[in-house]
């Protein structure tokens, strides 16, 4: 089968490897589509350590080719997502159904201290614990349940109320999707902050209330100039400047929520008294559950979800090296990978 194999830091190479066959607890997907996510892309760049070679690709879907002896709940032509890790299942995180805080769960395609193979490859092998059904979902929107699941798991998070005052900094892929959950779990205005007016222009389009460029003024100034107060602000770029400005403007008892992915060993500066005295929290968001994976698949069959506006780019597994290259560059939203012909 063909695969998408990183050999080296910035070097990935599509080669011809071994089709895998399943365990008795596995079954055998053949990939329909497979998002490109930016952990995909700190495997590339080598900021997300990994031992190479490995293939990446971790929101995926597509129908299942073949099963292990012991697999009773899925059979061969069931159209199914991918849950991405593989948990112990047996840790005190686990049996709080905090899966995502395992240490020792095993990782295909993502980021983690052990890493099968992923979804960038025309076949897959999973558990068959992994596997969702999508029914008549295309497997491109089948795809976003890993992204959109963390996404609610950041919702859940920031324990919103009926009605709150939400602003999200960053309008990238992730930053669209949590626009869309904070919208379905109630918020009330919705704020976003883009520097990239086809972003803003599409936030709008999403469903955003407000959309502020933060390069012409600073963005305090432009949210009390729409609000009265921020019970939420969410940080989805990933960068400590980012994520002291979402803080400095969370009202009184409200929540910074640090979504994106911040380099590792920076620091933000923090008023501890300010913290205590307002009583202000601020909460870190790590990748999904079991649970948020299944909601968000429930949502996107639900037709509540809107998904292909969000993809700009679309390559066979030759094109991965140019969706690195366009994500350097912050060139258009999501790319979408199908490594078996369409």
């Amino acid at each position: 089968m063909k695969s998408a194999v990183l050999t080296n830091e910035r070097e990935v190479e599509v080669m011809d490897r071994e089709r895998p066959t399943p365990g008795d607890k596995d079954v055998i997907v053949e990939i329909g589509a497979c998002g490109v996510c930016m952990t995909d892309y700190h495997l590339y760049h080598g900021t997300f350590p990994a031992d190479f070679p490995v293939v990446p690709g971790h929101e995926s879907a597509g129908e299942v080719v073949a099963t292990g002896d012991a697999v009773t709940n899925f059979e061969t032509g069931d159209r199914v997502a991918i849950f991405p890790g593989i948990p112990c299942g047996e840790c005190d995180f686990c049996k709080d159904g905090k899966h995502n805080l395992c240490q020792d769960t095993v990782s295909m395609g993502g980021a983690g201290d052990e890493i099968l193979d992923g979804a960038f490859a025309e076949y897959l092998r999973a558990p068959a614990q992994c596997l969702q059904d999508i029914g008549d979902l295309s497997y491109s929107e089948a795809a976003f349940a890993e992204p959109f699941a963390c996404c609610i798991h950041g919702v859940d998070r920031a324990d919103i109320e009926t009605g709150d005052t939400v602003v999200i900094v960053g309008a990238g892929p992730i930053g669209l999707l949590l626009l869309q959950a904070f919208r379905t779990d109630g918020a009330g205005t919705v704020i976003v902050s883009e520097p990239i007016e086809g972003r803003r222009e599409l936030a709008t389009d999403l469903g955003a209330d407000h959309v502020v460029d933060p390069t012409e003024r600073a963005l305090a100034d432009q949210v009390d100039e729409l609000v009265d107060r921020v019970d939420v602000a969410v940080e989805a770029v990933g960068l400590p400047t980012t994520i002291e400005e979402a803080h400095s403007i969370t009202s009184p008892g409200g929540t910074t929520v640090v979504f994106g992915v911040p380099p590792q060993d920076e620091t933000v500066e923090i008023d501890p008294f300010e913290l205590y005295y307002q009583e202000l929290e601020m909460v870190g968001v790590f990748a999904l559950t079991q649970n948020t994976f299944s909601r968000a698949v429930k949502l996107l069959q639900g037709d509540r979800i809107e998904t292909e506006a969000l993809i700009t780019d679309e390559f066979d597994l030759g094109g991965i090296q140019t969706a690195f290259d366009q994500m350097e560059n912050n060139e258009g939203l999501k790319k979408m990978i199908y490594p078996n012909e369409r």
